[in-house]
């Protein structure tokens, strides 16, 4: 087999946007509308909260359709920030990726689709992982069969998640009768909105992941522009209308005392059938995130094992299948070690935000920095997009990742220590690389 290969640019526009919109449109909608909804007081705030998430992500989109036209490069974020700051803050954040944000949340996933296979099929009382684990391997081994058997994996799921979703659409505007639920006013701290914004941009969160996936986009210094607008835009048009159908049947207080807004629209409609409906797309949705997931989350892997001599077996690429086997099996085993850790033990959703949140939006301020250092340090640079009305929109990309890291912390509170921790492991692997290379050095010599 063909190892020592690079990544050929095999996918087209709608392979990309399939594949980041079924990475952002996840299990995520489903549960934080009713979070959100708890930290306000008006439909009219909520949707505001909603748009102003969109409008973020698309600013943010701006600012990485630059780096990625200019820097493709199969690692994304790893490549940026090495490029920007050096060897060090590159590889804590693909440790990150493969110890906390991507394999946790692979992890995660698996959870959620086991929970609800479960209640259509019970395996006994460790049900949920057992589903979790053979979803993982299920998933990891179309991909390892190669990019276009995941590829077109994720556009079944996403055209089968786009119908579900309309369908849910089209019954909040136009066939569910409107609950009468009294209108409840509640103050709401600062600190509230601050919670609210953390869950609407983690539902919007993903879009980024379309980084790792420039070094095989076609013509991707002119396509990878369409690619992040067009998803971004795609995404925000959906969480607008499913929000204005639930709050047109439950209205704010509804949904804020509802713990699954959509299943409650369904039952409300169609009574038991309509929530077994909902179960089945939330376990579709999952299932779209996860392959996502494992396809971007392996890119970062194969980055950092072409990089680091002591990891250098994930740094390889298999031609004929154009995919990353070593890289996609290393990730596969972490996140099932993840399961088999919290088969018995597991916190659930809000408790992996409060473990990934601070770690991810510390290097997203970080990625978001790199625009202005990479202008610095390499003006000469071909720049097939250039980030609209530089400096202010980089200036207001960074100024929410800083203000959503201070969130991420406060409303944390020690629960971000554990992220942080595991981060902090990744440096001794770094030290014994260093020393490796110096060894090999000297025997040169």
């Amino acid at each position: 087999m063909d190892f020592v290969s690079k990544p050929k640019q095999t996918l087209s526009v709608v392979d990309a946007i399939s594949i980041i919109v079924g990475m952002v449109v996840g299990v995520g909608i489903f549960k934080t509308p009713s979070i959100v909804a708890s930290s306000v007081n008006s439909e009219e705030t909520l949707i505001l909260l909603w748009l102003l998430g969109g409008v973020a992500s698309f600013i943010g989109a701006l600012c990485y359709a630059e780096l990625a036209s200019a820097h493709p490069h199969a690692g994304g974020d790893y490549h940026y920030l090495q490029k920007a700051f050096g060897n060090t803050p590159s590889f804590l954040y693909a440790w990150a990726r493969i110890t906390i944000i991507q394999t946790g949340s692979i992890a995660m996933v698996g959870f959620i689709i086991g929970d609800y296979a479960s209640e259509m099929m019970s395996l006994g009382p460790y049900s949920a992982s057992l589903y979790a684990a053979f979803s993982i391997i299920l998933l990891t081994s179309v991909n390892i069969a190669g990019i276009k058997q995941g590829k077109w994996t994720q556009k079944m799921f996403v055209v089968l998640i786009m119908i579900g979703l309309f369908i849910v659409m089209v019954i909040g505007f136009f066939i569910g009768a409107p609950q009468e639920v009294g209108r409840t006013e509640r103050i709401i701290s600062k600190t509230a909105w601050g919670k609210a914004m953390i869950f609407v941009l983690l539902t919007y969160g993903g879009w980024n992941e379309a980084s790792f996936l420039s070094a095989e986009v076609r013509s991707v210094r002119r396509n990878m522009v369409r690619v992040l607008i067009y998803s971004i835009g795609i995404v925000m048009l959906i969480y607008l209308l499913i929000n204005m159908a639930l709050l047109r049947i439950l209205g704010v207080s509804g949904m804020a005392a509802s713990g699954a807004v959509m299943a409650d629209l369904m039952y409300n409609t169609f009574g038991l059938q309509g929530t077994r409906f909902i179960s089945l797309l939330i376990l579709l949705a999952a299932l779209s995130t996860l392959n996502a997931a494992i396809i971007t989350g392996a890119r970062t892997s194969y980055a950092l094992g072409r990089d680091y001599s002591l990891l250098n077996i994930f740094g390889r690429w298999e031609g004929k299948r154009n995919t990353p086997v070593n890289a996609l099996l290393l990730q596969g085993c972490i996140a099932l070690l993840l399961v088999i850790l919290g088969a018995g033990t597991r916190d659930g959703f809000v408790t992996m935000v409060e473990y990934t949140a601070p770690v991810f939006w510390l290097f997203s301020l970080m990625v978001g920095t790199s625009i202005f250092i990479l202008r610095y340090k390499k003006p000469v640079v071909s720049r097939p997009f250039s980030v609209h009305f530089y400096p202010i929109t980089p200036f207001f990309f960074c100024s929410v990742c800083a203000f959503m890291l201070y969130s991420s912390l406060m409303y944390t509170g020690r629960g971000s220590l554990i992220g942080i921790g595991v981060l902090i492991t990744g440096i001794p692997f770094m030290i014994i690389n260093r020393m490796c290379i110096k060894d090999e050095t000297k025997e040169l010599k």
